[in-house]
């Protein structure tokens, strides 16, 4: 599904250049689980940002589903991204004047699909995680762990080759972190393939697979359960 060989990030701040992420290799296999860590600063979020298309490697090949994507212009970049990666965000990125089933709907408009698919679409979804009942409810009107739920309905409006999730459960508590994370587990296990970004361990624990990043490179590639 995933394949980075030699892929680096550099910026330049005025004459000087920061290197915030080696040069690595990296394979991802479709239905994989992945949990990526380590502290502020080592890259990970880097490379989510690569992975995800918000950004471009300064060197290296990046092979998303059987494409070459690093050497696209932004306008291919965004039809990658809106076809092929469904994001979950800490902050939910929920239109706070727009029901959730409009928020959900979002993805399909960009994707040109026709407005009776989009709803009937959105709100099977809304269906399958748990919100089949609040469909015309704005955000705000939902607790944190209802509108991550949106989040992830919205994620997978257009049904994409990979879910990624940036600090998920940053701004939930306890019991609905764990309601989240539950929630993963069971896309994964119809199929999904999911990587998140965290600094927590016992979320990274729900993943198959954990990568932990530091000083810009992966220093560990560990799988924690045998995989399907």
């Amino acid at each position: 599904m995933i394949r980075l060989e030699g892929v680096s990030k550099t910026y330049r701040n005025g004459a000087v250049e920061v290197l915030a992420l080696k040069p690595l290799d990296l394979a991802i296999e479709k239905g994989e689980y992945v949990a990526i860590m380590g502290p502020s600063g080592s890259g990970k979020s880097t490379l989510m940002n690569i992975l995800g298309c918000l950004d471009t490697p300064t060197s290296g090949t990046y092979t998303l589903d059987g494409e070459r994507v690093e050497t696209l212009d932004e306008e291919r970049l965004a039809l990658v991204r809106n076809k092929k990666i469904g994001f979950v965000f800490q902050n939910f990125h929920l239109l706070p004047r727009q029901s959730i089933l409009r928020n959900v709907e979002l993805p399909c408009v960009y994707g040109g699909v026709p407005r009776s698919q989009r709803t009937e679409r959105a709100r099977e979804l809304l269906g399958k995680v748990g919100l089949g009942d609040r469909v015309h409810h704005r955000p705000n009107e939902l607790s944190g762990g209802q509108r991550q739920r949106a989040a992830i309905a919205r994620a997978l409006a257009m049904e994409p080759s990979v879910l990624l999730a940036d600090e998920p459960t940053g701004n939930l508590d306890a019991k609905s972190s764990e309601d989240i994370m539950r929630l993963f587990g069971r896309l994964h296990a119809e199929g999904a393939t999911v990587i998140l970004v965290t600094h927590e361990a016992d979320i990274a624990a729900h993943a198959n697979r954990v990568l932990r990043f530091g000083d810009g490179d992966i220093v560990s590639d560990t799988r924690t359960v045998s995989e399907r």
